[in-house]
């Protein structure tokens, strides 16, 4: 579920000349040679998700595979391979066949943060995958436990008590834990970091007030939000969330440009056809673009996001670069 607005670059030059190169040697391939096999074929395309089952991952999934089998026909089907910061699912399918049958739903994580956090994460995020398209954004919320009235109050008391407040995240070198260091940076507070296994503990102990606040995805901490058990003190968005038309933007409490979200791509084995991949590209734009698809979506706060390779590659570039910075920033150490 962590990054900074970015925008990528890379279908690379280098990778429009391999696909131009095998157009030009197309009449030369045998007849029935891959180039002409339809796709999807009779066998499933798994599609690893680095997420346990649950969640908003998992309707992401749900959509993304069956607007896949809507139009493309064949089967699709999720394949939940958690584990070692996302880093578990990407490993399995950068070493895949590239065949089109076996693709990965990645995150900001798996490809701008545990390259940075981890000492060895097991793929290079850029060269061993063809990045297809962005397929959602997720927003993030800084909430507290409701003793804290404002983020100008709760920034006062960390200024005249720096290490005592705390903040909760689901993990060292996490999206949410790399935003409060820029939040920090940007106040000149120093706040405590308590890094649980997972969101919803870390969630548990703001509420209870164990922990002051956090930033936290839009889906679960929303029904806390509405019920009053936590208080909704900003969104790293550009504009306000109409499900949370209340909470304000950071931007508006005087971070400027201060805006972040998660998100989701559909990619594929490096060396995977152009022909598979122009499919799936053209496939996922549309399952996502459906209206029936985004009344689902954004209820759970995963907003559209700009599709295609180009803008892909251009954001995981630079969010990449600002991770990395942000690690470098906080001390951690690759593991």
């Amino acid at each position: 579920m962590g990054g900074r607005r970015m925008r990528h670059h890379a279908l690379s030059r280098r990778a429009a000349l391999a696909g131009l190169g095998g157009v030009l040697a197309a009449p030369a391939l045998p007849r029935g040679a891959a180039a002409d096999t339809p796709y999807p074929g009779s066998q499933p395309v798994s599609i690893a998700l680095p997420y346990a089952p649950g969640g908003a991952p998992d309707v992401l999934a749900q959509v993304l595979t069956q607007g896949l089998s809507a139009r493309l026909g064949g089967t699709f089907v999720m394949e939940h391979k958690p584990g070692a910061s996302t880093t578990l699912a990407a490993r399995h399918v950068a070493r895949a066949k590239p065949d089109g049958n076996t693709l990965l739903m990645g995150t900001v994580v798996t490809f701008t943060t545990a390259p940075y956090a981890l000492r060895d994460p097991g793929y290079d995020a850029v060269k061993d995958f063809a990045h297809i398209t962005m397929i959602s954004d997720t927003q993030f919320l800084l909430v507290a436990n409701p003793r804290w009235e404002s983020l100008e109050a709760l920034l006062a008391a960390a200024r005249q008590r720096p290490g005592q407040l705390s903040f909760a995240t689901w993990g060292v070198g996490t999206t949410a834990h790399l935003m409060m260091v820029d939040l920090m940076a940007r106040t000149g507070t120093e706040l405590l970091h308590v890094p649980y296994n997972g969101s919803p503990p870390a969630l548990t102990d703001t509420i209870a007030g164990r922990t002051d606040l956090m930033f936290s995805t839009f889906a679960p901490a929303r029904p806390h939000v509405e019920s009053g058990r936590l208080r909704a003190l900003a969104i790293p968005s550009t504009a306000r969330s109409p499900a949370l038309p209340a909470v304000p933007t950071l931007a508006e409490l005087g971070q400027k440009d201060f805006v972040s979200s998660g998100w989701f791509t559909l990619s594929a084995p490096s060396g995977t056809p152009p022909a598979i991949l122009a499919k799936l590209e053209r496939a996922a734009t549309e399952a996502f673009a459906a209206p029936e698809a985004r009344a689902r979506l954004d209820r759970l706060g995963l907003v559209p996001a700009t599709p295609g390779p180009e803008a892909l590659m251009d954001r995981l570039t630079r969010e990449a670069a600002l991770n990395r910075r942000l690690i470098q920033a906080a001390g951690i150490q690759p593991e």
